[in-house]
């Protein structure tokens, strides 16, 4: 068993294999958080300290007793208005007007398997692999309930949680605020490690000290967003990549979020993730109830490398589903950057051919093939296939696509409605606006009100008649604008924002079930929605519009905490780079590009005939890694916002087989030697170069490492593949 319930003291401890987490039910109804951390036998109440805080309110419950305040005490789920002057979970406005909500335990279960949440996604597992714990608390006076739910992977290190609020009293209430996780530490010196970031550089790893006061990320935009990944990591202020404790809180959520870090007055941290509260306030009539989104939860005592790894395996084996979810990725080429909207059915045939000559699987057909759609400005929500501008219908178009033996693959955006468009002009209340108001535009486009049924009823069918023209192998499902106008004709404004993400799950959901072979890539403006709510239906992610070699070192670096390889979409593009301008060998571009689901972003027919045959070596390269790339062990061997490379390793689960990748970051004159150290590699056993025939020692690896080459040339790259000599 993995989860345990102490009936005299009323002590639940949820036990993985390397970790606990134990909380308790006090004599006043309360549910204290007691101890998160390495594995423990024993019980961690004694931990618990009273003492007259003065300031600190005392409950009713304490009578005179002013040394039990709930202002210090670390708690499960803490809600406003319990004299608890930090952060709150949970926020209710009652009927009357006060914002108060006092829980207190009422019951629990334990049961075999993991809990679902209907409508959203969230942590799967085999009925032996985990185990799921409820916890009920209710607030005696308004009756508002929270169903706490735990879900524990024992084996995987892992444990997830989520909250059901319901309004079980007579009156209306109000959410305004609800997270689905809470972390109280009584002790600690932390640094709070964050992603944030913009369009086209995304994920940019942000490490800062704890101190007094409340941090905030987040976001507001109707996607989880550019700018803040739901995706933190609590570490101690000496923990590195193989050594030192960390926590890791993951938001299973693709729309708006908030993490909070807050240390306290007496130097106790406490660190919360759900639901961003601004836009965001959730009618519940008597009866009706709100799930909150699932937080994954993960702690390692060696350093943030194991933690990246735990959370990797559990986002591959238990987030992302389907015939992809282990499959290996068709290695394909995508119209956009060869062609932008300058194309029609001969230019996507010719790019086939090319493409197939290389060894490439798929062509990608972008942006431009549907409705009045020849710029950015017009035609998104009219779903009909331009057969004027591709000279055929897309059913003979696809049909000559699979004659040269190659894959085919679309461009979607359904989210989306240009003004300029004969849906927006029939259904103008179809897309999210403020009554009133001229509406704010992104990239010249609205956003359509997914959170209405008959709005996805309608544009699913028009993707469904597009699909069904013919077989296609892929869909790359873009979404390129925040949202900003969160008023729907049909939904309470405070629920839209929620709502709308629900909308989109749905219509995910139905597509993969009408087409359970589609691959599906997600893709908001690149990087914008990359999150593990999205992975669930999409196992892979455009990692970012950026596709310059050396900036996605470091979008990679700060994706590869949480997010397994095999989830990140990265392609070798053109150079000069179409969005930096910069100029990497073909060489270094491929390299980097196989830190992720591989493919191209160009057009061959524009290579010299040498550029062709090392494509073709790169091709055959990667599909002999793929497997290593896509399910092994990531390692980051280097920081390269600080160092002077970007290395990182893949190692097979024996620890018999290694592929190290390095990027030369700087070039100077005399340049200092570069000495790179390996992990996850087996100390007692000797280690081959495959291509030099060398050969190195395991713990010689380890402790020092390899010197990179001193030659002269910008942005060298290094791949070694090395195998344990039996």
């Amino acid at each position: 068993m993995a989860i345990y319930f102490q009936q005299e003291k009323r002590i639940f401890t949820l036990h993985t294999e390397h970790s606990s987490y134990q909380m308790k039910v006090d004599d006043y109804g309360f549910l204290l958080h007691l101890y998160y951390g390495g594995k423990i036998s024993g019980d961690m109440d004694y931990l618990l300290t009273y003492y007259d805080r003065g300031f600190s309110g005392n409950p009713s419950d304490a009578g005179g007793d002013r040394t039990y305040s709930m202002d210090v005490q670390p708690q499960e789920y803490p809600g406003l208005g319990t004299g608890d002057f930090r952060g709150s979970a949970l926020v209710i406005r009652n009927a009357d007007g006060s914002d108060c909500c006092d829980l207190r335990y009422v019951r629990h279960e334990i049961k075999k398997g993991k809990y679902a949440l209907k409508g959203l996604p969230a942590v799967y597992a085999d009925k032996e692999e985990a185990e799921t714990l409820e916890i009920l608390l209710e607030d005696p006076i308004s009756k508002v309930q929270a169903l706490l739910l735990y879900g524990v992977l024992e084996k995987e290190d892992i444990i997830t949680r989520s909250v059901r609020i319901c309004n079980q009293g007579t009156d209306n209430i109000v959410v305004e605020k609800a997270a689905s996780a809470c972390l109280d530490f009584v002790t600690g010196d932390f640094d709070l490690l964050s992603f944030c970031g913009r369009h086209t550089m995304e994920r940019n790893l942000q490490r800062q000290k704890v101190g007094y006061g409340s941090y905030v990320i987040g976001s507001r935009r109707g996607t989880s967003s550019h700018q803040y990944n739901p995706a933190v990591v609590l570490a101690g202020k000496d923990t590195t990549e193989d050594y030192g404790n960390c926590y890791g809180m993951v938001f299973v959520y693709s729309g708006n979020f908030m993490c909070e870090t807050e240390k306290d007055q007496y130097g106790q941290t406490r660190l919360l993730m759900g639901l961003q509260s601004d836009l965001f306030h959730y009618p519940l009539e008597p009866g009706e109830s709100l799930t909150v989104p699932e937080t994954i939860l993960s702690y390692s005592g060696k350093g943030l490398g194991e933690l990246s790894n735990q959370f990797h395996r559990c986002i591959r084996n238990h987030i992302c589903r389907g015939k992809y979810q282990h499959g290996l990725r068709p290695v394909l080429i995508n119209s956009w950057e060869a062609a932008y909207f300058d194309f029609n059915g001969e230019t996507i045939c010719r790019l086939a051919e090319e493409a197939a000559g290389l060894g490439i699987d798929m062509v990608v057909m972008d942006d431009g093939w549907f409705g009045k759609r020849e710029d950015d400005n017009s035609g998104l929500g009219d779903w009909q296939v331009n057969e004027r501008k591709l000279g055929s219908t897309l059913g003979d178009l696809i049909r000559k696509v699979h004659g040269l033996g190659m894959k085919f693959g679309i461009w979607i955006e359904p989210e989306m409605v240009s003004e300029d468009s004969s849906l927006y002009r029939e259904h103008p209340d179809w897309a999210l606006q403020i009554p009133g108001r001229k509406p704010v535009r992104g990239r010249n486009q609205l956003v359509l009100d997914f959170s209405r049924a008959e709005v996805r009823d309608y544009i699913f069918g028009k993707i469904c008649d597009i699909l069904d023209q013919e077989k296609v192998e892929y869909v790359k499902w873009d979404m390129n604008r925040s949202i900003s106008d969160m008023y729907s004709m049909e939904n309470t404004p405070g629920k839209v924002s929620y709502e709308y993400v629900l909308g989109v799950y749905d219509f995910l959901e139905r597509l993969l079930q009408r087409y359970p072979e589609l691959l599906v890539e997600g893709c908001s403006g690149g990087g914008g929605r990359f999150d593990a709510g999205m992975l669930y239906y999409t196992p892979q992610i455009w990692c970012s519009d950026n596709t310059d070699a050396i900036d996605r070192t470091r979008i990679q670096y700060g994706t590869s905490f949480f997010y397994p390889v095999s989830s990140v979409g990265s392609h070798v593009s053109a150079a000069p780079n179409h969005q930096t301008g910069r100029c990497v060998s073909l060489h270094t571009r491929g390299v980097v590009a196989m830190a992720g689901s591989f493919g191209y972003e160009l057009d061959p027919a524009k290579l010299a005939e040498e550029e062709k045959e090392e494509i073709k070596t790169q091709v055959n390269k990667y599909k002999e890694y793929a497997t290593l790339i896509q399910e092994g062990k990531y390692y980051r061997l280097s920081n390269p916002f600080e160092d002077a490379c970007a290395a990182w390793l893949f190692v097979t689960e024996d620890g018999k087989r290694a592929l190290l990748n390095v990027v030369m970051l700087e070039v100077h004159g005399n340049m200092a030697v570069s000495y790179v150290k390996l992990r996850g590699l087996r100390k007692d056993s000797i280690y081959e170069d495959r291509e030099s025939g060398k050969r190195y020692a395991g713990d010689a690896l380890l402790e020092a490492g390899l010197p990179m080459p001193v030659r002269p040339g910008e942005y060298l790259a290094y791949q070694m593949e090395l195998t344990v000599v039996e």
